[in-house]
Order: structure tokens, then C-alpha cells, then sequence
């Protein structure tokens, strides 16, 4: 019996299923059919091929099966399955039994409730650990917790979660151990979404409800199925569930103090995560004229007071002359007194910040000059070049780290929202993005500020030594900060100071500027980049770019189901961030910096005005 004839005998389907053709099951019962070939693929079983197929039609064997479920007259599923490639002669027969097991149905769309249902279904628990095995079923485990946030609310998946955990979903009676394999399925999945998630979800109070009562039901299961507890166990562990009930709360088969140890938490829990926070550092703009700042980096709680002192030192004026203001939209001004944060608790300024001179309580025009700006070339000039590329990319490791996968989600999905739950998710990223753009200028900064050409040139090659620094330590993002800050106008006009640059700089130059070369889909840096090693830094903007023409070529939802399909090229994409922050080989891309280098990064000045640094520009090199 070929594949198309078992498929026919199983699901009872018009004859001649053409290729692309669509199967139509109008109930769970014809769905369980489904899974029955699920199950049969998974375990090895395999369909006899038609062999009356000529070799003139060899493409056959990729035919692709579409099943749709229907509820009531409407679409709620629709699967695929396309065949894979027949295995070559040399294969073995386990590879070939590991093929078959790959051959499953995937997501096309669905309602959230019916995919989540699916997903539950597919899912293949391991008698001892508890995990799932399964190419198929774990990537859309991974791709379902990566991306629900566009289709469904934290709080509606905790409902529904809920509801498969206590609600026979099977229209059979289920025996004892099909409910206990349905109930450990959801606490995996509940376990793998805090795994995934728990920074984002700690401080949701819907989910903390949640988790509570999802608590509360496993331990009164326990009598009935006490292999939960080691479930139960796991929850605890993956979430700080905060408790306040008394054992007297709960019915007699849950009073084990042992097992009432292990689910209590310790009271300091929340303040724990709260000292977390403060511990964070932050990147801090100080506008000290109308076109520049210092960027500095400081710890999450800094006061207004500790950064004036900060901006004072750095700029060799007494603290007491100076005053912190923060510039609201739309063009307030707020006086901030010694003890103000000057962070929320998303680490965002509480509107730009300036530093002012201080005349009797008012506040004057920002400073627009100081000669202990102009000397920093010098200053720059003295550090060692592999010692800042290090600095820098401890900073921006540091930020990326704290990138999560999801954060791309929400920043390709929300980008257009003004919600500051959306935008208190992406703020690492934002950050990230931020500080590429900030080196750039930065690098222009640095240059332009500096009037004798021969240290210019000596500058200019130095920022072409971090840059490939910064390529070997695998910062990508700091390398092309670097080389599009050396490749703006207003750098590359000054000829005077690029035909003194040595020949053997001009071709490291060129090799470097060859990675950032866009042409054909910037395919030299994404060769580069694949044959390095992670952990590593990638260029964000081509990342983020990759996954807003996904996002902007397909859409969301198609005959108001999910499309699936789109979402899991874009969960495929957002996993690369975790690959190149992943170090399965302690290839670690953090080294030890010198306190001189790390003093010199962690105090950028930065023009921000183009035409300033144009003006800079020809008044150090003339237009001829």
C-alpha cells in the first residue's frame, strides 16, 4: 500500500488526493486518526511506496498533504506533511528509522486553543527524565513559547493551560494513565515555558496566580498519581511561587511537611530579585552642550547626585557650580533634586538629561565649550589598541547577554506601539542597537576633534587596529560601528589625512571594509560570521532586518487562523541569537582589560549632530 493509499484507508477521503491536495476531518474523532499516523511515523513504521510509479515522475516523492480540522463549519487546524527525499543506498537502517520518525505534521495555522492542543498531543514524554524526543515536536514546542505573544495573552494561555491540565480533552474515558501522561505533559510544557521565559514572567501577577493554582491542583493529584511530585518539585524550583497559606488550607492528603518544605519559599524572595536589579548596569546620556553628551556607564540606582559627581570629575568642574536637569516631552524642564533615580525600573533616564551651570538657583544655557574635551586625543593615543576593543566588548557583551530571543518578537511585532510594556521588554535590545550607533559617532568624535594631522592619522590608524581587534574577539557589532564611523562623509573627505595612512593600514582597511560590504544580502559577513566560533556578537541591525521582512512579507493571520508557518521562520530566526550566545566550549569572549581602557569607554563623548561633525570636518580640512 503506497502512502497516498494509507492515507485514503485511514482518514475515508475522496480518491485521487492530488499533490497540495486538503483533507477535511470534521471532529476530534477523525483527529485522533491523525495522531494514530503520528504515533505510527514516530515509532518507525513506515507505508509500502508505490512502486507502479514510473522513473519519469520521480518528483512524487516530495508531494506535500494537507488536513484540515473543522469545528462547526470553520477551520480550527490545518496541517501539513511533506515527504522527505528517499534515502540513498548507503544509508543505514537506523538512519533511516530515525527519517521516518521525521516524518510528522506540522502547523500551517490554527486557532491559538487548537494549536496549543496539538502541540500537547504531539509532545512525547521519556519514562525517566520527563523530556520530550522528537525533532518535530520540539520545535514547535520552541516556536509556540518563542512567538505566542503575537496571537494570545500571557493571561489566556494560563487559562488554557489550566483548563487541558483538569479538563478531559478525549471524548473516550481516560484511564488513569492517559490523565496522568495529559497532566505531566502540561507541567512540561509549563516547566519549559519558565525556563524560557521566567525574566520576562516573575513579576506578572497573573502569572503568579497562576502558578499557584496550578500548584494547588498537582498537589491534590498526588493522592491519585504520586509520580507528580516529582513535577511538583520542578515547579518550585523554576518559579519563587511567593505563599502565605498555612497548611491547615489545604485537604489532609497534602500535608506532608516534607513535600510543604520543599513548595515554601523564604520570604525574601521578592526583595532578592529587587537587589538583582539594582545590582544592573546602565548606559547614561549627559548632555553637556545641545549637540553632545558623555555616555556613561553606571549602575541601575544611580541618583542624580552620584552622576552630577561623575560628570563633574569627568569634566574637572566642582560639583557644586553644576545642576542636573532632565528635559521632558514637550520641552519641559525638571530641576531633579541629589536623592531622584534617574532610572525607572525598565533602566530608562527619566527624559534627557543636561548638565547646567548653576547662578543663584537658575538654570543658564548647557556648557559649550571646555578645553579638557579637546585634550582627550592624547589621552586616546596612549591606550593600548587591544585593550579597548576588549573594554568595548565587555560592554557589549554585557548588554547582549541580557537579550533574550523573544525581545526580537516583541521588538519586530511592537516596533509601531507606544506601550511601555512592550517597550520595557526590548530595552536591552534597544540598548544594544544604541550603542552601535553611539560608537560610530564616537569614532567621528574622536577624529574630528583632533586638529594636528599627524595625530589624526596616528588616531585614524589606531580605530583601524580596534576595529580588527574587535572582529578577533567575534564583536561584530562594535566592528562595523567602527569601520561605518571610519567610512562616513565626514571622515572619508579628509584626504589629506588618508594619503598619510600607511599602505599596509590602507589594506587592512580594505579587507575589513570588505566584510561590510551589503551586496548580495551582505553575503561576506554572513560567511564571515558563520565560521566564527560562538559566543558571539552579531550585527544586530542585519538581524533584525532579516526578521521585519519576514514579518512585513507574510501575514499574521490568514481567514482569521494563526499562520504558523510565518511564525516559525521567525522563531528559526530569533534562534540564532541563542546559538551565538551559547559557549559549549568555554570559548569565552571575555578578557581581562586594562582599569585604564575600561575608564576611557565607560566615558564616551559623543557628538550626536551631523552638521556639527561637518562642520568639524571642513574646518580641519578645508574644501578646496
Amino acid at each position: 500500500m503506497s502512502w497516498d493509499c494509507g492515507l485514503r484507508y485511514m482518514f475515508s477521503v475522496p480518491p485521487a488526493l492530488q499533490q497540495r491536495s486538503m483533507c477535511i476531518l470534521h471532529d476530534k474523532e477523525d483527529l485522533s486518526r491523525l495522531e494514530m499516523v503520528q504515533r505510527l511515523a514516530k515509532d518507525g513504521c513506515r507505508f509500502l511506496q508505490n512502486h507502479s510509479k514510473g522513473p519519469e515522475r520521480p518528483s512524487e516523492s516530495d508531494e506535500v498533504i494537507r488536513v484540515c480540522l473543522r469545528e462547526r463549519g470553520h477551520s480550527v487546524l490545518v496541517l501539513q506533511r511533506m515527504s522527505s527525499e528517499q534515502p540513498t543506498p548507503a544509508a543505514s537502517s537506523g538512519a533511516e528509522r530515525e527519517e521516518a520518525r521525521d516524518r510528522r505534521f506540522v502547523v500551517v495555522s490554527g486557532t491559538p486553543e487548537k494549536i496549543l492542543e496539538h502541540l500537547l498531543d504531539d509532545l512525547t514524554l521519556e519514562e525517566d527524565q520527563g523530556t520530550t524526543h522528537g525533532n518535530e515536536s520540539d520545535t514547535l514546542l520552541d516556536d509556540f513559547l518563542l512567538t505566542y505573544p503575537v496571537f494570545m495573552s500571557t493571561g489566556d494561555l494560563c487559562q488554557a493551560l489550566l483548563g487541558h491540565y483538569c479538563t478531559k480533552r478525549c471524548r473516550v474515558k481516560e484511564d488513569g494513565r492517559e490523565a496522568l501522561e495529559r497532566k505531566r505533559k502540561v507541567l512540561f510544557l509549563v516547566s519549559q515555558w519558565m525556563e524560557l521565559c521566567n525574566d520576562f514572567l516573575r513579576d506578572d501577577e497573573r502569572v503568579k496566580h497562576f502558578m499557584k493554582t496550578l500548584c494547588s491542583y498537582v498537589l491534590d493529584d498526588l493522592y491519585e498519581h504520586p509520580a507528580l511530585e516529582k513535577d511538583v518539585r520542578e515547579l518550585q524550583r523554576l518559579y519563587m511561587l511567593h505563599r502565605r497559606h498555612t497548611t491547615d488550607e489545604y485537604s489532609p492528603q497534602r500535608k506532608s511537611k516534607a513535600l510543604f518544605h520543599q513548595l515554601s519559599l523564604r520570604d525574601n524572595g521578592l526583595q532578592s530579585r529587587g537587589l538583582l536589579r539594582e545590582n544592573k548596569e546602565a548606559l547614561c546620556h549627559v548632555y553637556i552642550t545641545m549637540d553632545s553628551f558623555l555616555s556613561m556607564r553606571v549602575h541601575a540606582g544611580v541618583t542624580a547626585q552620584e552622576l552630577l559627581q561623575a560628570v563633574a570629575e569627568r569634566m574637572d568642574v566642582p560639583q557644586g557650580d553644576l545642576l542636573l536637569v532632565a528635559v521632558t516631552y514637550p520641552g519641559g524642564r525638571l530641576l531633579l533634586q541629589p536623592q531622584d533615580r534617574i532610572f525607572s525600573d525598565c533602566l530608562r533616564p527619566i527624559g534627557r538629561l543636561h548638565v547646567c551651570k548653576k547662578d543663584l538657583g537658575e538654570i543658564l544655557n548647557p556648557f559649550t565649550d571646555n578645553s579638557e574635551l579637546h585634550q582627550r586625543t592624547a589621552r586616546m593615543l596612549t591606550l593600548n589598541t587591544w585593550d579597548v576593543a576588549v573594554a568595548l566588548t565587555q560592554l557589549d557583551w554585557a548588554i547582549f547577554h541580557s537579550v533574550h530571543e523573544q525581545d526580537l518578537v516583541y521588538f519586530t511585532f511592537s516596533r509601531h506601539s507606544s506601550s511601555s510594556s512592550s517597550s520595557s521588554r526590548t530595552v536591552g535590545l534597544e540598548l544594544l542597537l544604541q550603542r552601535c550607533n553611539e560608537v560610530q559617532l564616537w569614532v567621528m568624535t574622536e577624529v574630528l576633534l583632533c586638529p594636528l594631522l599627524c595625530k589624526r592619522v596616528r588616531l585614524t590608524k589606531k580605530f583601524i587596529k580596534i576595529a580588527a581587534h574587535c572582529k578577533a574577539q567575534k564583536n561584530l557589532n562594535c566592528f562595523f560601528a567602527i569601520i561605518m564611523g571610519l567610512n562616513t562623509a565626514a571622515i572619508s573627505r579628509l584626504s589629506q589625512t588618508w594619503e598619510k595612512i600607511p599602505g599596509k593600514f590602507k589594506k587592512l582597511f580594505s579587507e575589513l571594509e570588505a566584510i561590510t560590504d551589503p551586496s548580495l544580502n551582505h553575503k561576506a559577513y554572513r560567511d564571515s560570521f558563520k565560521k566564527m566560533k560562538a559566543p558571539k556578537i552579531p550585527f544586530l541591525p542585519l538581524l533584525l532586518k532579516d526578521i521585519t521582512f519576514i514579518h512585513e512579507g507574510n501575514k499574521t493571520f490568514h481567514d482569521n487562523l494563526v499562520n504558523f508557518e510565518k511564525l516559525h521562520m521567525i522563531a528559526d530566526a530569533v534562534r540564532f541569537l541563542r546559538q551565538c550566545q551559547r559557549d559549549h566550549m568555554g570559548n569565552g569572549i571575555i578578557q581581562k582589560s586594562s582599569s585604564e581602557a575600561r575608564a576611557h569607554i565607560d566615558y564616551l563623548h559623543v557628538i550626536d549632530n551631523q552638521q556639527t561633525l561637518f562642520e568639524l570636518s571642513h574646518r580641519l580640512e578645508p574644501r578646496t
